[in-house]
Protein backbone atom coordinates (compact mmCIF):
# COMPACT_ATOMS: atom_id res chain seq x y z
CA UNK A 1 0.00 0.00 0.00
CA UNK A 2 1.36 3.40 -0.45
CA UNK A 3 2.06 6.50 1.39
CA UNK A 4 -1.19 7.94 0.95
CA UNK A 5 -3.22 4.75 1.47
CA UNK A 6 -1.54 3.79 4.58
CA UNK A 7 -2.16 7.39 5.74
CA UNK A 8 -5.61 7.27 4.82
CA UNK A 9 -6.13 3.74 6.75
CA UNK A 10 -3.95 5.27 9.79
CA UNK A 11 -6.83 8.09 10.35
CA UNK A 12 -10.06 6.02 9.58
CA UNK A 13 -8.72 4.33 12.61
CA UNK A 14 -7.93 7.42 14.36
CA UNK A 15 -11.38 8.25 14.09
CA UNK A 16 -13.43 4.99 14.59
CA UNK A 17 -10.34 5.06 18.38
CA UNK A 18 -13.35 7.62 19.95
CA UNK A 19 -16.20 5.55 19.15
CA UNK A 20 -15.08 2.85 20.16
CA UNK A 21 -14.56 4.27 23.97
CA UNK A 22 -17.72 6.30 23.95
CA UNK A 23 -19.36 2.69 22.69
CA UNK A 24 -17.41 0.59 25.14
CA UNK A 25 -17.71 3.43 27.84
CA UNK A 26 -21.06 1.94 29.78
CA UNK A 27 -19.29 -1.28 30.54
CA UNK A 28 -15.34 -0.09 30.73
CA UNK A 29 -13.36 2.97 30.46
CA UNK A 30 -10.95 1.61 28.01
CA UNK A 31 -8.71 4.58 27.42
CA UNK A 32 -8.52 6.13 24.17
CA UNK A 33 -4.84 5.05 23.13
CA UNK A 34 -5.08 1.48 24.01
CA UNK A 35 -8.04 1.54 21.22
CA UNK A 36 -5.55 3.81 18.77
CA UNK A 37 -3.00 1.22 19.49
CA UNK A 38 -5.10 -1.96 19.24
CA UNK A 39 -6.07 -0.92 15.91
CA UNK A 40 -3.33 -0.01 14.47
CA UNK A 41 -2.38 -3.85 15.49
CA UNK A 42 -4.92 -5.04 13.60
CA UNK A 43 -4.55 -3.18 10.13
CA UNK A 44 -0.57 -3.91 10.81
CA UNK A 45 1.77 -6.47 9.10
CA UNK A 46 0.88 -9.27 11.64
CA UNK A 47 -2.86 -9.28 11.64
CA UNK A 48 -4.98 -8.10 8.74
CA UNK A 49 -1.36 -7.33 6.77
CA UNK A 50 -2.81 -3.60 5.34
CA UNK A 51 -0.94 -1.06 6.40
CA UNK A 52 3.27 -1.12 6.66
CA UNK A 53 4.90 1.74 7.87
CA UNK A 54 7.55 3.86 5.63
CA UNK A 55 9.59 6.95 5.37
CA UNK A 56 6.55 9.34 5.60
CA UNK A 57 4.97 7.97 8.34
CA UNK A 58 7.30 7.13 9.96
CA UNK A 59 8.56 10.99 9.74
CA UNK A 60 4.86 11.78 10.90
CA UNK A 61 5.23 9.49 13.65
CA UNK A 62 7.72 11.11 15.12
CA UNK A 63 6.18 14.69 14.65
CA UNK A 64 3.34 13.09 16.36
CA UNK A 65 5.69 12.28 19.47
CA UNK A 66 7.29 15.63 19.42
CA UNK A 67 3.86 17.01 19.78
CA UNK A 68 2.67 14.71 22.94
CA UNK A 69 5.92 15.83 24.45
CA UNK A 70 5.84 19.37 23.61
CA UNK A 71 2.23 19.47 25.11
CA UNK A 72 3.26 18.01 28.34
CA UNK A 73 5.89 20.58 28.36
CA UNK A 74 3.78 23.41 28.33
CA UNK A 75 1.35 21.53 31.06
CA UNK A 76 4.32 22.03 33.32
CA UNK A 77 3.67 24.90 35.96
CA UNK A 78 6.79 25.57 37.48
CA UNK A 79 5.59 28.05 39.90
CA UNK A 80 3.74 25.58 41.30
CA UNK A 81 5.74 22.43 41.18
CA UNK A 82 9.03 23.95 42.70
CA UNK A 83 10.45 23.97 46.37
CA UNK A 84 9.95 20.46 48.52
CA UNK A 85 7.87 18.99 46.15
CA UNK A 86 9.58 19.46 43.20
CA UNK A 87 12.94 17.87 45.32
CA UNK A 88 10.33 14.80 46.27
CA UNK A 89 9.90 14.22 42.82
CA UNK A 90 13.16 14.65 42.10
CA UNK A 91 14.53 12.40 44.84
CA UNK A 92 12.03 9.58 43.79
CA UNK A 93 13.67 9.22 40.03
CA UNK A 94 17.08 8.77 40.94
CA UNK A 95 15.54 5.95 43.88
CA UNK A 96 13.98 4.65 41.09
CA UNK A 97 16.67 4.63 38.33
CA UNK A 98 19.07 2.86 41.17
CA UNK A 99 16.52 0.34 41.68
CA UNK A 100 15.65 -0.20 38.25
CA UNK A 101 19.47 -0.51 36.72
CA UNK A 102 19.83 -3.20 39.70
CA UNK A 103 16.85 -5.43 38.69
CA UNK A 104 17.74 -5.11 34.79
CA UNK A 105 21.23 -6.03 35.50
CA UNK A 106 20.40 -8.86 36.99
CA UNK A 107 17.34 -9.67 34.35
CA UNK A 108 19.94 -9.02 31.40
CA UNK A 109 22.66 -11.46 33.02
CA UNK A 110 25.36 -8.62 33.65
CA UNK A 111 24.65 -6.85 30.49
CA UNK A 112 25.22 -2.69 31.08
CA UNK A 113 23.57 -1.55 28.52
CA UNK A 114 21.17 -3.69 28.25
CA UNK A 115 20.40 -2.75 31.56
CA UNK A 116 20.63 0.81 30.70
CA UNK A 117 17.69 0.57 27.98
CA UNK A 118 15.14 -1.86 30.55
CA UNK A 119 15.75 1.02 33.34
CA UNK A 120 14.98 3.90 31.72
CA UNK A 121 11.78 2.44 30.55
CA UNK A 122 10.67 1.19 33.84
CA UNK A 123 11.47 4.71 35.78
CA UNK A 124 9.26 6.58 32.23
CA UNK A 125 6.14 8.49 33.16
CA UNK A 126 3.85 8.98 30.76
CA UNK A 127 2.64 13.02 31.24
CA UNK A 128 1.51 13.49 28.07
CA UNK A 129 -0.61 10.35 28.69
CA UNK A 130 -1.79 10.80 31.55
CA UNK A 131 -3.00 14.66 31.78
CA UNK A 132 -5.45 14.08 28.77
CA UNK A 133 -7.46 12.31 30.81
CA UNK A 134 -7.08 13.59 33.60
CA UNK A 135 -7.77 16.58 32.63
CA UNK A 136 -11.15 15.72 30.64
CA UNK A 137 -12.23 14.10 34.17
CA UNK A 138 -11.50 17.14 35.76
CA UNK A 139 -8.74 16.05 37.96
CA UNK A 140 -5.84 18.24 37.34
CA UNK A 141 -6.92 20.60 39.31
CA UNK A 142 -5.77 21.45 43.01
CA UNK A 143 -3.09 19.75 44.90
CA UNK A 144 -3.47 16.24 43.41
CA UNK A 145 -2.98 18.14 39.97
CA UNK A 146 0.09 20.10 40.75
CA UNK A 147 1.88 17.29 43.01
CA UNK A 148 1.02 15.02 39.52
CA UNK A 149 2.68 17.50 37.31
CA UNK A 150 5.81 17.38 39.29
CA UNK A 151 6.75 13.60 39.81
CA UNK A 152 5.22 13.58 35.80
CA UNK A 153 7.54 15.75 34.39
CA UNK A 154 10.43 14.66 36.17
CA UNK A 155 9.54 11.00 35.04
CA UNK A 156 9.33 12.60 31.78
CA UNK A 157 12.24 14.22 31.43
CA UNK A 158 14.51 12.05 33.76
CA UNK A 159 14.67 9.44 31.44
CA UNK A 160 15.15 11.56 28.35
CA UNK A 161 17.99 13.14 29.87
CA UNK A 162 19.26 9.78 30.58
CA UNK A 163 19.27 8.63 27.30
CA UNK A 164 20.61 11.47 25.78
CA UNK A 165 23.53 10.77 28.28
CA UNK A 166 23.70 7.02 28.17
CA UNK A 167 22.54 5.92 24.87
CA UNK A 168 23.28 8.44 22.06
CA UNK A 169 26.60 6.44 20.86
CA UNK A 170 28.79 8.84 22.39
CA UNK A 171 30.81 8.57 25.42
CA UNK A 172 28.63 9.51 28.51
CA UNK A 173 31.26 13.21 29.05
CA UNK A 174 30.66 14.16 25.46
CA UNK A 175 27.10 13.95 26.04
CA UNK A 176 27.12 15.65 29.68
CA UNK A 177 28.92 18.24 27.46
CA UNK A 178 26.38 18.24 24.62
CA UNK A 179 23.56 18.20 26.99
CA UNK A 180 24.79 21.22 29.06
CA UNK A 181 25.19 23.30 26.11
CA UNK A 182 21.69 22.57 24.97
CA UNK A 183 20.67 23.43 28.70
CA UNK A 184 22.68 27.05 28.44
CA UNK A 185 20.62 27.76 25.38
CA UNK A 186 17.34 26.70 26.40
CA UNK A 187 18.41 29.22 29.35
CA UNK A 188 19.10 31.48 27.23
CA UNK A 189 16.06 31.09 25.34
CA UNK A 190 13.76 31.38 28.91
CA UNK A 191 15.83 34.82 30.00
CA UNK A 192 14.55 35.97 26.45
CA UNK A 193 11.10 35.16 26.93
CA UNK A 194 10.79 36.56 30.28
CA UNK A 195 12.31 40.31 29.25
CA UNK A 196 9.86 43.30 29.27
CA UNK A 197 9.34 43.50 25.58
CA UNK A 198 6.45 45.67 23.63
CA UNK A 199 3.54 44.87 23.84
CA UNK A 200 3.10 44.01 19.66
CA UNK A 201 3.13 40.60 20.28
CA UNK A 202 0.07 39.96 22.11
CA UNK A 203 -1.58 42.76 20.01
CA UNK A 204 -0.60 40.33 16.69
CA UNK A 205 -1.88 37.31 18.81
CA UNK A 206 -5.42 38.76 19.57
CA UNK A 207 -5.58 39.82 16.05
CA UNK A 208 -4.84 37.18 14.13
CA UNK A 209 -6.53 34.31 16.49
CA UNK A 210 -9.38 34.12 14.46
CA UNK A 211 -8.26 34.81 11.20
CA UNK A 212 -6.02 33.40 8.45
CA UNK A 213 -2.75 34.62 9.80
CA UNK A 214 -2.55 32.58 12.96
CA UNK A 215 0.30 34.37 14.26
CA UNK A 216 0.45 32.78 17.57
CA UNK A 217 -0.20 29.46 16.05
CA UNK A 218 2.40 29.81 13.10
CA UNK A 219 5.15 31.26 16.20
CA UNK A 220 4.60 27.42 18.70
CA UNK A 221 5.27 25.62 15.42
CA UNK A 222 8.75 27.56 14.81
CA UNK A 223 9.32 27.30 18.81
CA UNK A 224 9.08 23.56 18.63
CA UNK A 225 10.70 22.90 14.95
CA UNK A 226 13.79 25.23 16.51
CA UNK A 227 13.90 23.12 19.67
CA UNK A 228 13.98 19.96 17.57
CA UNK A 229 16.64 21.39 15.32
CA UNK A 230 19.00 22.60 18.17
CA UNK A 231 18.73 18.90 19.76
CA UNK A 232 19.20 17.40 15.88
CA UNK A 233 22.68 19.54 15.92
CA UNK A 234 24.13 18.72 19.16
CA UNK A 235 23.30 15.11 18.88
CA UNK A 236 20.43 14.67 21.14
CA UNK A 237 17.20 13.06 21.31
CA UNK A 238 14.52 15.12 19.59
CA UNK A 239 12.11 14.61 22.42
CA UNK A 240 14.37 16.71 24.57
CA UNK A 241 13.97 19.41 22.39
CA UNK A 242 10.44 19.23 22.52
CA UNK A 243 9.56 19.07 25.99
CA UNK A 244 11.77 22.02 26.18
CA UNK A 245 9.79 23.61 23.34
CA UNK A 246 6.90 23.25 25.24
CA UNK A 247 8.23 24.86 28.41
CA UNK A 248 9.55 27.96 26.51
CA UNK A 249 6.28 28.29 24.63
CA UNK A 250 4.34 28.20 28.14
CA UNK A 251 6.06 30.99 29.57
CA UNK A 252 6.16 33.22 26.68
CA UNK A 253 2.33 32.92 25.80
CA UNK A 254 1.58 33.22 29.71
CA UNK A 255 3.57 36.44 29.76
CA UNK A 256 3.01 38.45 26.70
CA UNK A 257 -0.63 37.00 24.97
CA UNK A 258 -1.77 36.04 28.85
CA UNK A 259 -5.68 36.82 27.77
CA UNK A 260 -5.33 34.46 24.23
CA UNK A 261 -2.62 31.76 25.51
CA UNK A 262 -6.23 29.10 26.37
CA UNK A 263 -7.26 29.56 22.80
CA UNK A 264 -4.03 29.47 21.16
CA UNK A 265 -3.20 26.16 23.48
CA UNK A 266 -6.46 24.68 22.01
CA UNK A 267 -5.55 25.56 18.61
CA UNK A 268 -2.12 23.49 18.73
CA UNK A 269 -4.23 21.22 20.90
CA UNK A 270 -6.59 20.58 18.15
CA UNK A 271 -3.58 19.66 15.65
CA UNK A 272 -1.96 17.52 18.00
CA UNK A 273 -4.68 15.30 19.41
CA UNK A 274 -6.68 15.78 15.98
CA UNK A 275 -4.17 13.98 13.51
CA UNK A 276 -0.31 13.81 14.75
CA UNK A 277 -1.01 12.23 18.55
CA UNK A 278 -3.65 9.58 17.09
CA UNK A 279 -1.19 9.13 14.32
CA UNK A 280 1.84 8.26 16.28
CA UNK A 281 0.08 5.64 18.48
CA UNK A 282 -1.84 4.12 15.27
CA UNK A 283 2.19 3.53 14.16
CA UNK A 284 3.09 2.27 17.03
CA UNK A 285 0.12 -0.96 17.04
CA UNK A 286 1.13 -0.85 13.19
CA UNK A 287 4.93 -1.31 14.18
CA UNK A 288 4.44 -4.01 17.14
CA UNK A 289 6.22 -6.87 16.93
CA UNK A 290 3.18 -9.16 17.46
CA UNK A 291 4.68 -12.15 16.13
CA UNK A 292 8.09 -11.74 17.99
CA UNK A 293 5.61 -11.45 21.37
CA UNK A 294 3.41 -14.52 20.75
CA UNK A 295 6.29 -16.43 19.66
CA UNK A 296 8.34 -16.67 22.44
CA UNK A 297 6.68 -17.34 25.54
CA UNK A 298 9.39 -15.93 27.74
CA UNK A 299 8.85 -12.67 26.00
CA UNK A 300 4.71 -13.50 26.22
CA UNK A 301 5.55 -14.44 30.42
CA UNK A 302 7.95 -11.14 30.88
CA UNK A 303 4.69 -8.79 29.75
CA UNK A 304 3.55 -9.23 33.44
CA UNK A 305 6.24 -9.51 34.81
CA UNK A 306 7.63 -5.98 33.67
CA UNK A 307 4.42 -4.50 34.55
CA UNK A 308 4.89 -5.11 38.01
CA UNK A 309 8.45 -4.12 38.03
CA UNK A 310 7.32 -1.14 36.50
CA UNK A 311 4.52 -0.53 39.42
CA UNK A 312 7.59 -1.71 42.17
CA UNK A 313 10.61 0.41 40.21
CA UNK A 314 8.41 3.72 39.59
CA UNK A 315 5.68 3.48 41.72
CA UNK A 316 6.99 2.75 45.49
CA UNK A 317 9.40 5.04 45.09
CA UNK A 318 6.88 7.80 44.36
CA UNK A 319 4.43 6.91 46.89
CA UNK A 320 7.02 6.77 49.80
CA UNK A 321 8.24 10.09 48.52
CA UNK A 322 5.26 11.59 48.01
CA UNK A 323 4.25 14.61 50.03
CA UNK A 324 3.18 14.26 53.42
CA UNK A 325 -0.05 15.94 53.31
CA UNK A 326 -1.78 14.14 50.92
CA UNK A 327 -3.72 11.21 52.00
CA UNK A 328 -3.60 7.55 51.38
CA UNK A 329 -5.77 7.11 48.47
CA UNK A 330 -3.65 9.85 47.02
CA UNK A 331 -0.57 8.55 47.13
CA UNK A 332 -1.41 5.42 45.85
CA UNK A 333 -2.98 7.03 42.84
CA UNK A 334 -0.22 9.29 42.58
CA UNK A 335 1.73 5.74 42.58
CA UNK A 336 -0.45 4.24 40.06
CA UNK A 337 -0.45 7.71 37.17
CA UNK A 338 3.54 7.85 37.71
CA UNK A 339 4.22 4.17 36.73
CA UNK A 340 1.80 4.74 33.39
CA UNK A 341 4.11 4.86 30.40
CA UNK A 342 3.80 4.25 27.05
CA UNK A 343 5.39 7.09 24.54
CA UNK A 344 9.38 6.80 25.94
CA UNK A 345 9.47 3.26 26.57
CA UNK A 346 8.43 2.91 22.62
CA UNK A 347 11.18 5.81 21.83
CA UNK A 348 13.76 3.98 23.95
CA UNK A 349 13.06 0.23 23.23
CA UNK A 350 13.33 1.45 19.48
CA UNK A 351 16.88 2.87 20.37
CA UNK A 352 18.28 -0.31 22.35
CA UNK A 353 16.96 -2.11 19.32
CA UNK A 354 18.58 -0.22 16.54
CA UNK A 355 21.63 0.01 18.53
CA UNK A 356 21.37 -4.30 19.04
CA UNK A 357 21.15 -3.67 22.90
CA UNK A 358 18.09 -5.70 23.47
CA UNK A 359 16.05 -7.97 21.25
CA UNK A 360 12.63 -7.26 19.71
CA UNK A 361 11.09 -9.56 21.80
CA UNK A 362 12.58 -8.17 25.09
CA UNK A 363 11.17 -4.69 23.63
CA UNK A 364 7.95 -6.01 22.48
CA UNK A 365 7.47 -7.14 26.18
CA UNK A 366 8.45 -3.96 27.65
CA UNK A 367 5.94 -1.99 25.09
CA UNK A 368 3.28 -4.52 25.90
CA UNK A 369 3.41 -4.38 29.42
CA UNK A 370 3.71 -0.34 28.71
CA UNK A 371 0.35 -0.83 26.80
CA UNK A 372 -0.93 -2.53 29.70
CA UNK A 373 -0.07 -0.07 32.05
CA UNK A 374 -1.79 3.02 30.42
CA UNK A 375 -5.58 0.55 30.26
CA UNK A 376 -5.16 -0.68 33.72
CA UNK A 377 -3.33 2.13 36.04
CA UNK A 378 -5.43 4.88 35.83
CA UNK A 379 -8.67 3.25 35.43
CA UNK A 380 -7.33 1.93 39.17
CA UNK A 381 -6.23 5.40 40.37
CA UNK A 382 -9.44 7.13 39.36
CA UNK A 383 -11.31 4.62 41.34
CA UNK A 384 -9.53 5.07 44.46
CA UNK A 385 -9.40 8.58 44.36
CA UNK A 386 -13.40 8.57 43.78
CA UNK A 387 -13.73 6.25 46.65
CA UNK A 388 -11.31 8.50 48.74
CA UNK A 389 -13.17 12.18 47.65
CA UNK A 390 -17.00 11.23 46.93
CA UNK A 391 -17.58 14.71 46.64
CA UNK A 392 -15.09 15.26 44.55
CA UNK A 393 -16.53 12.61 42.65
CA UNK A 394 -19.89 13.99 42.34
CA UNK A 395 -19.07 17.15 41.03
CA UNK A 396 -16.83 15.59 38.44
CA UNK A 397 -18.87 15.35 34.83
CA UNK A 398 -17.76 13.70 31.12
CA UNK A 399 -17.95 15.84 28.09
CA UNK A 400 -21.68 14.49 27.56
CA UNK A 401 -22.92 15.68 30.96
CA UNK A 402 -22.91 12.37 32.79
CA UNK A 403 -20.69 11.48 36.08
CA UNK A 404 -17.86 10.47 35.66
CA UNK A 405 -16.19 7.85 37.64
Amino acid sequence: MSSQGTLLLITAMAVLAPVLVYATAPRIRVPLVIFEIALGILVGPDVLGWAHSDTVIDTLSDLGLSMLLFLAGYEIDFSAIRGDTLRRALRSWMVSLAVGLGLAASLSGGDLWAAVVVATALTSTTLGTVLPMLRDRGEMKGRFGAVLSAFGAVGEFGPVVAVALLLSGRRPAESAVLLAVFGAVTAAAVFWALRPRPRWFGRLTALTLRNSAQFAVRWVMLVLAAMLALAQVLGLDALLGAFAAGVLTRLVLRREAPDSSDEVLGKVEAMGFGFLVPLFYVVTGIEFDLDALLGDPVALLLVPVFLVLVVAVRGLPVYLLAPRDLGRADRVALALLSSTCLPLVVAITTIGVDQGLIGSDRAASLVGAAMLSVLLLPLIAGRLRARGHPAERAGRKRPDGSEAW
